[in-house]
């Protein structure tokens, strides 16, 4: 943060903290220093026969620029559409990960999608969604409104790991150096073509 010249938000600040007592508890995990088989993940459409979104937010650069994208696929992994978008006065990833959620569930809608599995792999989303409402939690709106949108159709959420939506990450992490509040794509950027084709084939990733 010094560095930087960063201010970061309480949300941010707490989740950092918990994650570096989790690696503090894990360096001195005896358990965890047994080598442990290497794992491979493919591109998760779940087997559901409906239309996938991945979404993805994402805060990076120096002044941070916060961004979030998400990517419309039918279970067979063909293209369907993108979106993208910029938060400006921000750099808290939690607002990026529930707006990329909250304006991917809003276009499935205004698309005509029925039915619709929308991937996330930010668990602290994920849970504070599906979870009892917080009134006193500085994004409780927010949350409210995807509540709703999941009502709409046969809309569900669920988690996937960050190997499984590498598209919505590379297409996160262009959306934040963009300074537009949101804007749908009816074809995929060129760079985007080679992990739509990877995911397509379901060719396996290695776990970071």
């Amino acid at each position: 943060m010094c560095l930087n010249n960063e201010v970061w938000s309480q949300t941010r600040l707490i989740n950092n903290i918990h994650n570096f007592v989790d690696t503090i508890i894990s360096s001195f995990n005896q358990e965890d220093l047994i080598a442990s088989p290497e794992r491979f993940v493919k591109w998760n459409c779940g087997n559901h026969i409906c239309s996938i979104l991945n979404v993805d937010g994402s805060c990076n650069g120096t002044p941070i620029c916060t961004g979030f994208r998400g990517v419309f696929r039918n279970s067979f992994g063909f293209f369907l559409s993108t979106f993208s978008g910029s938060i400006t006065h921000s750099n808290d990833i939690l607002l990026a990960e529930l707006t990329a959620i909250y304006h991917g569930l809003r276009l499935a809608r205004n698309m005509g999608i029925n039915d619709l599995v929308c991937y996330s792999n930010s668990l602290i989303s994920i849970n504070l969604i599906q979870g009892d409402t917080q009134y006193y939690h500085v994004y409780v709106v927010l949350v409210q409104d995807i509540k709703e949108l999941l009502t709409i159709g046969n809309f569900s959420l669920q988690h996937t790991l960050r190997e499984d939506n590498q598209c919505a990450d590379f297409l996160a992490k262009l959306g934040a150096v963009s300074d537009v509040d949101i804007i749908i794509h009816p074809t995929p950027p060129a760079d985007l073509l080679r992990l739509l084709r990877s995911d397509t084939s379901r060719v396996f990733f290695p776990m970071a």
